[in-house]
Order: C-alpha cells, then structure tokens, then sequence
C-alpha cells in the first residue's frame, strides 16, 4: 500500500513539473516575440523579421512596396485635349465614348470608339424613337481614328455600322475593344437589341473581325458572349467587353450589374476562349473583381493589373491577381481615366513579363452638363510601367485651392435638412 501511494506521489510530481515546464516555456516563447525595440525610424524596404500589426501586415503583403512612391502599381493620372474631333459646338447630338485599347500599327496609332451622330440629344426611354436616342450611347456605330503622337487625331470614319433588324446590335453597336490573334484582328463590342433604359439593356457581346485594322469588318452576325440565365448575376448584361491573350488564351473580361436601377452595383467577370469567335466560357468564379464601372486591364509581370474606378468599394484602385482571376488592391489613388483604353504594346504576345501602361484614351461624359449630354474622348498618362520611373505620376499629396472644394457643395436636399435640424435645436 505504501509503495502504491509513493508511485500515485511521484507521477502527480513529474505531471506537475512537467506542467510547469510547459507553462514556463510557452510564457518565455511569447515574451521572447514582442519587440523590445520600437518599429525603426527609416521605413524598411523589405518585410522586418518581427510581429506587425495588421496594418503594417498589409503595407507589405498587399501593395508592391511600403512606399507610394515606390508603388509600381501607384500612379496619378494627368489629361490632354485631342485635336481632330468636331462635337458640334458640344449641342449633344454628336458623342465620342467608350475607347479602346490603343495599338500601334502600320506606322501609327489606332483607336476604335461609340460614335453617335443624331438629329436630337439623348430624350430617355420614353421619347425615344428611330431617330432620336434614348441615352448617349443609344444609336450608335463604332468608328476609329489613327494619329503619329496619340495626341492629334485623323478620324477615319465607321468600323462598324448598325446591322439590319433583327441582327444583333441593329439598335446600337457600342462600347468597342480590339484584338489581335494570329495575324487578324477581332472587333468586340455590345450589340443592343432595344433602347437603352427600357429593363433588361439586352446588349450580348458580338465581334467583327477583319485582315487589317483599317477593315473592311466581317460581322460574325453570332452572339459570343451571352447574358447569363435567368437569377444570376449577369442575366440583363454584358457589357465592356476586354480581350486579351493570356495563358495562350483568350481572356475577355466583361462587367455586369446586381439589383438593377436605381441601386446598381457593377461588378467585373471573365470569360475564356481558345478561339475568337469562341465559345467563351465564363469563369466559375466571377466576378471577379467586386467593384469599378468600365473594364481596364493590361499584363503585368506573371498577371493582370486592373484600373477599377468609380462604384462599389474598392473604387479608385489600382488591382492586381498573378493568375488573372483573383484581384487584390495594389494601389489606391484618384482622378482615375473613365472608360480607359491602354496603349498596352503587349496585350497580344502572351507574355509572362507583363511591362504596364504609361499612356491611353478615356472619355468624359457629360461635357458640357446633362442638358446636353454627350461624351468627349481625352487622352491620361500615368506611369504604371515598369520601365519608367516618373516620380511626378508618384506624387500623393495634391493641394486645390478652396474653389475646388466650394464647387462640391450641398444640394437642396440637403441643406433644407440641415436647416431643420438648427431649427429643432435651437428652438427658433
């Protein structure tokens, strides 16, 4: 019994010990990783060999560097007028929108484009008719310009007219991009079969295709990319259509909207083809990107890099994903183009080395204001290369005088709340 007992008294000794010894040796591993120093005046380059909080986590893990400024992914934007392109004293009955890529061939520069040239502005859905368009893009053809600088322009006049009816996109053919593969070249765009603003906007993905750039185009008259099935979240559009050969294929990405008008929330998906006429096959993961309002991507070392500008809550980001389909924000930034074409010189060789984008075509709507709404085409530049170092695109502190501001001002709305809330408070 009493070697019985002294056995039960020496195991609860060595648990206990051993227990201690534990407790000890995770309290010392702990102390052992809280920094006795604070995080080092000069901002390390690379990632410190010491606990972070979340924040300085992410100013490593996330963006390309700790430092704006040294962000191959961060850029401000700065814009050019371009010379060549008549609106018709700006009246609204003649729009320039939605450009695309710019390539370089034969010696110059080319740009596919909406253009629409109507007798009146746009009037909505509800007075529109034959000739008079419901929105600024309703009626329209795709048409292109060349230019030696990017700057001054030469229009060369139609690309793509409107197809007989019942053709796709007999309403309006809109919202261009272009590419090359295997010697031709390929015209998407969105084929509208009705006006504009009546529910659905059925505008499915057609595509041209042709030998040269300067045509003639070949109608594939066959939709190659189609609204979604009824429930999901592209079933009323597909829009911005955005080719580029990655992966020795065809990656196309589109954007699409949830919840419809007036709460929409746009959102970019992709789709996938061996060849140009398709099929396409859209990606079991899309969206893809859940923010942004236009499509605007370029290669850039092993992925795709994403201009996602306004709507949704990563708008005003610079984004990137190494495989092309799984985006994280790279940069943020503002005054981002609307609608950007890129002069991207590899959006067609497959690389793996993608060398980013300095310079494209974008447009402003509303130039004048909504009373005569059209679009103007403008030129942005950035630096968003990774084999140029400009560090004024790299400037993040930008200063406006208070007119700037003033010009953000209260609606009526607004002010006529704030007044009955002083009113409320203060009795009077």
């Amino acid at each position: 019994m009493i070697r019985i007992t002294l056995l039960k008294i020496s195991l609860v000794l060595m648990a206990f010990v051993w227990i201690t010894s534990c407790t000890t040796g995770h309290k010392e591993s702990a102390e052992s990783s809280i920094p006795t120093k604070g995080f080092p005046f000069i901002l390390p380059k690379e990632k410190p060999n010491r606990p972070l909080s979340k924040a300085m986590e992410r100013n490593y893990d996330r963006y390309m560097a700790p430092r704006p400024e040294d962000n191959e992914l961060y850029s401000q934007f700065k814009y050019t007028e371009l010379k060549g392109f008549d609106y018709n004293n700006h009246d609204g009955t003649i729009s320039r929108r939605d450009p695309s890529k710019v390539i370089f061939e034969n010696g110059q520069y080319y740009v596919w484009y909406t253009y629409r040239h109507t007798p009146t502005k746009p009037m909505g859905a509800k007075k529109c008719n034959d000739t008079i368009p419901s929105a600024d893009w309703d009626l329209s053809e795709i048409w292109y310009a060349t230019s030696k600088d990017g700057i001054n322009w030469h229009e060369q006049g139609v690309a793509v007219p409107r197809p007989p009816k019942p053709q796709v996109g007999w309403r309006s053919v809109t919202t261009c991009d272009i590419l090359k593969f295997k010697g031709k070249y390929y015209l998407y765009y969105q084929g509208f079969m009705q006006a504009s603003g009546l529910r659905g906007d059925d505008c499915p993905v057609a595509v041209s295709y042709s030998d040269s750039p300067d045509g003639p185009w070949t109608a594939y008259n066959k939709v190659v990319v189609d609204n979604g099935n009824e429930g999901e979240w592209d079933q009323y559009s597909i829009h911005d259509p955005n080719p580029i050969v990655y992966n020795d294929q065809i990656y196309l990405y589109y954007k699409s909207d949830f919840d419809g008008n007036p709460r929409l929330v746009r959102m970019t998906g992709l789709a996938i083809a061996d060849n140009p006429l398709g099929p396409f096959k859209k990606h079991p993961l899309n969206p893809v990107i859940n923010s942004g309002h236009e499509t605007s991507m370029f290669p850039f070392k092993e992925g795709m890099a994403a201009l996602v500008i306004k709507d949704g809550n990563e708008h005003f980001t610079i984004q990137y994903a190494p495989d092309g389909v799984n985006f994280d924000i790279a940069a943020i930034t503002k005054l981002m183009p609307t609608a950007a074409g890129p002069f991207i010189p590899d959006a067609f060789t497959n690389t793996k080395d993608g060398r980013g984008i300095t310079w494209g075509i974008s447009h402003i709507t509303a130039a004048t204001g909504w009373e005569n709404n059209h679009a103007i085409l403008l030129r942005f530049d950035c630096d968003l290369s990774l084999d140029v170092n400009d560090q004024d695109m790299k400037n993040h502190n930008t200063y406006y005088r208070p007119e700037h501001y003033y010009k953000h001002s209260l609606n009526a709305k607004q002010k006529e709340r704030i007044r009955e809330e002083n009113k409320r408070l203060t009795g009077e």
